[in-house]
């Protein structure tokens, strides 16, 4: 059951990865580019179309990590710490924390990305989407990481 909901997990995570992705680059990248480069057409892509899902696809995705967390922290990490390897391991506290302050966020991303939207929070809505984006990239990379040390023996 939890190497199912794990796997449920990482799909979550791969796709929350690209609409946070989409969207950042639509923000942050200016419109420059040729009309059929391959940044060209993400950055053409509304970003305010992917706000709805990215709030629903970022409390899954930590909704079923923290079913997954018990499992974690009995079977990985005491295995994580005999080894001595507490780089990896402070690299999830880390991930935990900045998780937990992404959560904190998502009102204010919501509120920033709602309609109508108005043009002087420009700043605040491209520098709350990097913010996200920076800790949807931690937490998916170090989670990769570990299971790639220490997945779940069950």
């Amino acid at each position: 059951m939890i190497v199912a909901l794990l796997i449920l997990h990482g799909l979550l995570a791969v796709a929350l990865l690209g609409a946070i992705s989409h969207q950042a680059i639509s923000v942050w990248v200016p419109i420059r580019g040729a009309a059929g480069s391959f940044v060209g057409r993400m950055r053409a892509v509304p970003a305010k179309s992917y706000v709805n899902a990215i709030i629903v696809l970022y409390a899954l995705t930590a909704l079923l990590g923290g079913i997954i967390y018990p499992t974690y922290r009995l079977s990985v990490r005491i295995v994580l710490e005999q080894m001595q390897l507490y780089v990896p391991n402070g690299a999830f506290e880390l991930k935990e924390h900045f998780v937990a302050l992404g959560l904190g966020v998502l009102p204010a991303y919501w509120y920033f990305w709602r309609e109508p939207q108005a043009a002087e929070h420009a700043r605040t809505r491209a520098v709350l989407t990097a913010l996200l984006a920076f800790i949807v990239w931690w937490g998916f990379l170090v989670g990769h990481v570990l299971n790639n040390i220490r997945g779940f023996d069950l």
